[in-house]
């Protein structure tokens, strides 16, 4: 398999075409941004950790029987995978109230919530991603109800699934943002799971193990990063 022409260049990966029309090569970058690429800087290593950890959780996924976009690591920042038409709507999953969820709605950061929050959110960086509800979905084409509904299922599966395996490396999964893709006509997950996309907190202590860190100028940004992959993936990385 050959990296051809670079298709797309976002804040975290660049992606490129490779000799199978239905194959993407993509390729993590330490590159860091937050409050909509108003802040910018990089966290070395971050190309990495985010490669690996997400193939972590693909592969474990797949197994749990979630699709994905992965199809295999060809190095430490780079993967192939399936070529997905990228749903345009985001999907967040929240356990505990934090960042954004707690300005708006007032709700102190740290307060459990009685059940999980799934909230969509319109994929567009011109417009700063803005929340969005069904009714949004559906007036703008962006995906059918039944995507919808199959989007909706999964991201409480997916949850499910993280917060017990987590708790393995005592890590609270407090929230965490998902992106699916079209693949022969099904949707799966595509994105990345990693501490860029989802807030992981030490479960004893409530240490932010995320880019929380680089967001709020708290220092050990790298630190966090490589002690959140090792905990995951128990050192095998």
């Amino acid at each position: 398999m050959n990296k051809l022409e670079q298709l797309y260049e976002g804040k975290a990966k660049k992606v490129f075409k490779t000799d199978s029309p239905d194959v993407y090569w993509i390729q993590y970058k330490d590159d860091a941004t937050a409050f909509n690429a108003q802040k910018r800087g990089t966290i070395a290593g971050k190309g990495v950790v985010n490669n690996k950890m997400s193939a972590y959780w693909f592969l474990l996924l797949e197994e749990k029987g979630i699709p994905t976009h992965f199809n295999e690591l060809i190095n430490d920042s780079e993967m192939l995978v399936k070529a997905v038409e990228i749903v345009k709507t985001e999907v967040i999953v929240r356990n505990i109230a934090a960042g954004s969820m707690s300005r708006r709605l007032g709700i102190t950061e740290g307060t459990k919530l009685s059940q999980p929050v799934l909230e969509f959110c319109y994929k567009s960086d011109e417009l700063g991603d803005p929340i969005i509800n069904r009714d949004h979905i559906h007036i703008m084409n962006l995906a059918t109800d039944k995507e919808i509904e199959t989007i909706s299922q999964y991201a409480l599966q997916i949850n499910e699934i993280l917060k017990a395996e987590l708790l393995k490396s005592n890590i609270t999964l407090v929230d965490f943002k998902l992106e699916f893709g079209r693949f022969n006509g099904e949707i799966i997950l595509a994105d990345e799971i990693s501490p860029d996309t989802c807030r992981f907190w030490d479960a004893t202590t409530q240490k932010k193990l995320d880019k929380d860190r680089f967001r709020r100028d708290l220092g050990g940004v790298e630190e966090a990063y490589q002690e959140v992959l090792a905990r995951v993936t128990g050192g095998k990385n």
